[in-house]
């Protein structure tokens, strides 16, 4: 480091020595500093101008300061403890170190400088940027602010490889803002990669191919007459078996069905899984699979279900609703003729199942599978899907929407299930036999 900055002591590093004279601490030469990551640096370096309130936060980060000189730190740029920095400070250490940081996260960094009306910075918030947490308070923070980013979009970059292409590629069409975009492109590893829709959209042609060698048929396998004697479909006479709610994804009418699904899967559901991660993508996927099957026993009780159109239908539109909802910001070429292709093959595969259904049936009296799985993706998309889209990167407990869709969604859930226990029994319907 070219500069010389007072830093607690560590006991833990040999890279700092104490001088008995001075009582002061200085930072030795780079030749004898131990290697260190630009974050967590840049965090020692915060932590000389943060204040001893934020002791807590610091252990958060693995620091270990020793509070005395933390206290003393405290006392010149923290006098009345109150766990913030003057933006002045914030940007000096910007100016004298930014050099060491990834670019775009300085954009950030310079975000949230210009963006604080108070003329304060918070270490907290600080920590969570550098650790690549971001709190709801901190990106109000930014875009309530006057906030200029002072280099080229990142569409305008060039000379980047064709993994960095793909990565912008996908940022612009999920995120419709720039410093998000930019964030993602900066801090995504593929590691994980998206394997929960890859995973998923294997089992489902393994299973139909597998069906298909059975059965000795591929086009309308749900005209069989063995088609139904399968363990994983929704029948309504065997809804106690409470996991054919869920595994019936894995059952397709033919290959017409499982094609249209497994394109829009991946299509949309790959690149979600990119940006917003496994656990909230999946989420949605299966909250929609399980509200499908739950709608088609309450709204279409005599009718089995098949196809994974529930949790494609829940990402899909998820994804549209997202993108009507933030339409300046959406970045993405020909998004409105992309849109008009979807909702056309959306339609076209809803159409199919309408017809599918009131099709006299080949196994009467049981009538062919219910649509109904469709609608029941469709809520769950533009309820809590697009609550968990619009909110990339932050804490979703945060969100007023968020409780408020969650807690309906749990309540449609548990009128389901005693609309299962009680009803059928209490309307005295007539259900096809078992198969």
């Amino acid at each position: 480091m070219g500069d010389r900055l007072p830093e607690p002591h560590a006991s833990s590093s040999p890279a700092v020595a104490a001088s008995s004279e001075a009582e002061e601490i200085e930072v030795l030469d780079s030749e004898d500093v131990l290697p260190m990551a630009a974050e967590d640096h840049w965090k020692a370096l915060f932590d000389q101008t943060a204040s001893c309130s934020c002791r807590q936060a610091r252990k958060a980060a693995k620091s270990s300061w020793n509070e005395a000189q933390v206290r003393k730190q405290a006392e010149m740029f923290d006098p009345d403890n109150t766990g913030y920095i003057s933006t002045e400070k914030f940007r000096s250490l910007l100016q004298r170190h930014g050099s060491e940081l990834d670019p775009h996260k300085l954009e950030v960094l310079l975000a949230l400088a210009d963006s604080n009306s108070e003329g304060r910075i918070c270490y907290q918030d600080f920590v969570n940027l550098m650790s690549n947490k971001r709190s709801n308070s901190f990106r109000q923070a930014i875009l309530q602010g006057n906030r200029r980013l002072c280099s080229k979009a990142l569409l305008e970059e060039t000379g980047l490889s064709l993994s960095q292409r793909l990565i912008r590629h996908v940022a612009y069409e999920t995120l419709p803002r720039e410093i998000d975009r930019k964030w993602y492109y900066d801090s995504y590893t593929c590691c994980p990669p998206p394997w929960f829709m890859i995973t998923i959209t294997i089992v489902e042609v393994a299973f139909f191919l597998y069906n298909g060698v059975v059965l000795d048929r591929y086009v309308l396998q749900v005209s069989h007459p063995l088609y139904l004697k399968n363990a994983l479909l929704y029948h309504p006479q065997l809804r106690a078996q409470a996991w054919r709610y869920l595994t019936y994804i894995f059952m397709h009418a033919g290959i017409e069905h499982l094609g249209l699904n497994v394109v829009l899967q991946l299509l949309v559901g790959v690149p979600l899984e990119m940006v917003h991660g496994a656990a909230r993508i999946s989420f949605v996927y299966i909250a929609g699979v399980v509200a499908g099957s739950l709608a088609v026993s309450v709204a279409d009780m005599t009718a089995p279900v098949v196809g994974s159109s529930g949790g494609v239908y829940a990402l899909v539109s998820a994804h549209l609703a997202n993108i009507v909802m933030n339409w300046s910001g959406m970045k993405c070429q020909f998004k409105l003729l992309r849109m008009a292709v979807a909702l056309i093959c959306m339609s076209f595969e809803f159409g199919r199942a309408v017809w599918l259904r009131f099709h006299p049936s080949a196994y009467p009296p049981c009538p062919h599978p219910s649509f109904m799985a469709h609608l029941g993706g469709v809520m769950v998309g533009i309820t809590l899907g697009v609550i968990i889209l619009r909110n990339y990167e932050q804490r979703l407990q945060d969100q007023t929407l968020w409780w408020i869709f969650l807690s309906i969604y749990v309540i449609f859930v548990l009128f389901a299930i005693f609309w299962n226990i009680f009803a059928y029994s209490l309307l005295d319907l007539k259900l096809p036999p078992p198969p």
